[in-house]
């Protein structure tokens, strides 16, 4: 009997190998180290792969993982590796949430949206992500009980309950995107440390509460107020009642926008625990984890905040682009502020087949982003060799998100990727590939695309 190992299939080694993938597919030229074009016994793989003809073949960027063949969620502990098939996603299993959710680790609980779930022009509770640092503090009938202090840098400390709260002050409601820093870390190469989201660590929701600005402004902020520091009753992870699970904060200017409330209310029910109920901060716009949970105390700070989260490579970004894989000088990092723009295409979902003869497809979907508003959305059905803008949706108030629809030809059966790519009001718009590589992989905003199969 051989003992030769057999082969794997092109799909098998996408998953596996994606560079010796790419060079069986597209070859090399004699004359330079570039990839060849896509032709022959190489088309013919791909097809095979992908289940089907390609239309477009002639404009797939060389080195391009096919949408269809792309590695899926890994369960917790990490991705597939040497050469081993990769894990199925473990899917949520929690009261009150869909089961579609795929849990990204256990310990804290952390999992996310697939991106056909975020169809709803508002995120259903049910469906909206989680993301937790700490352990989850049990904050049953506390409700009005709760009890938050605004101290520091203040003329007048305040301590109130909930219940105080909303009777002291006016309450607001706006539909407002919630977005985790790490959202699209698995997008990076070399693999960064962390979570490894896709798209899914977003969700846009209506948020009841008051103003942050009416509460500080209360409080009377000192001349000497830079920055606050936020703290929750969440415990950390070891037990340990003198580690903060989380405290990250904000400068000052942020602090005072309209937008950030001191919430109570999610889709006009009482904020759920898991949540961060009975009472968290919703700061749109800036990593979520600005946004406290179970939320105690904001501590007005005369300096930037060194808490849990601030410091090293923590919720910060590189200033000069650094070596991908390579060592982080602390030196070189900034604070992670405005999200990056990103749009996501929730109708039809990877992988949809379609029947023989299907001429037309529909698109629908959503794009935000940080703080500057999105200027245009645009749909591609040949690998971004030409594009379609889309029809939009105005957003509620500043920080929702942006609902827009499109439709693309589908001129002949077989395999179609559709790609959409959001641009912000200052011109900036989703890479093809995750940039400015960091350790702890933020700011990964690549064009969503999808695989589509006609036939």
């Amino acid at each position: 009997m051989s003992s030769r190992k057999a082969e794997r299939t092109l799909k098998e080694l996408y998953i596996d190998d994606p560079e010796r993938a790419d060079a069986v597919v597209f070859g090399r030229r004699t004359d330079t180290s570039r990839r060849g074009f896509l032709g022959g016994a190489g088309l013919a793989a791909m097809g095979a792969a992908v289940g089907g003809a390609i239309p477009f073949s002639e404009s797939i960027p060389a080195g391009l993982v096919p949408a269809a063949l792309a590695q899926p969620a890994a369960a917790p502990g990490g991705p597939a590796s040497g050469g081993q098939a990769p894990q199925r996603p473990q899917t949520l299993n929690f009261p009150g949430k869909d089961s579609g959710l795929v849990v990204l680790g256990d310990r804290p609980l952390v999992a996310e949206t697939p991106e056909h779930l975020l169809d709803d022009d508002t995120t259903p509770i049910g469906k909206f992500y989680i993301r937790n640092n700490g352990q989850i503090p049990d904050a049953t009938g506390e409700s009005d009980k709760w009890s938050i202090t605004i101290d520091g840098e203040v003329n007048n400390k305040l301590q109130f309950t909930v219940g105080e709260l909303k009777s002291r002050f006016q309450p607001k409601t706006y539909r407002m995107v919630l977005e985790c820093g790490g959202n699209g870390r698995s997008f990076f190469q070399p693999q960064a440390r962390g979570n490894q989201w896709t798209n899914g660590g977003a969700g846009c929701a209506e948020w009841t509460g008051v103003p942050l600005v009416d509460v500080l402004k209360a409080a009377g902020l000192k001349h000497t107020a830079k920055y606050t520091a936020h703290y929750g009753a969440d415990p950390h992870l070891s037990g340990d009642p003198t580690k903060d699970a989380l405290s990250r904060g904000m400068p000052i200017p942020k602090a005072m926008e309209e937008h950030g409330l001191i919430v109570w209310a999610m889709n006009g029910e009482p904020l759920p625990n898991i949540h961060g109920g009975p009472v968290r901060l919703v700061i749109p716009g800036w990593p979520g984890s600005l946004s406290h949970k179970w939320l105690k105390k904001i501590t007005i700070r005369d300096r930037e905040h060194d808490g849990q989260g601030m410091t090293g490579t923590s919720y910060r970004v590189a200033i000069k682009p650094m070596v991908p894989g390579g060592k982080a000088d602390d030196s070189n990092f900034r604070i992670l502020e405005s999200m990056p723009v990103r749009g996501i295409i929730t109708n039809p979902s990877n992988g949809t087949k379609l029947h023989a003869g299907t001429r037309m497809i529909a698109l629908r979907g959503a794009a935000w982003d940080g703080d500057l508003g999105i200027a245009r959305v645009d749909v591609s059905n040949d690998f971004g060799a030409t594009w379609t803008q889309a029809k939009t949706e105005a957003p509620r108030n500043r920080f929702d998100w942006v609902r827009w629809a499109a439709s693309l030809p589908l001129p002949f059966d077989g395999y179609y990727e559709l790609w959409v790519r959001a641009t912000d009001s200052s011109g900036k718009m989703q890479p093809h590939i995750a940039g400015s590589w960091n350790p702890q992989g933020y700011g990964g905003n690549p064009m969503h695309r999808i695989a589509v199969l006609v036939g």
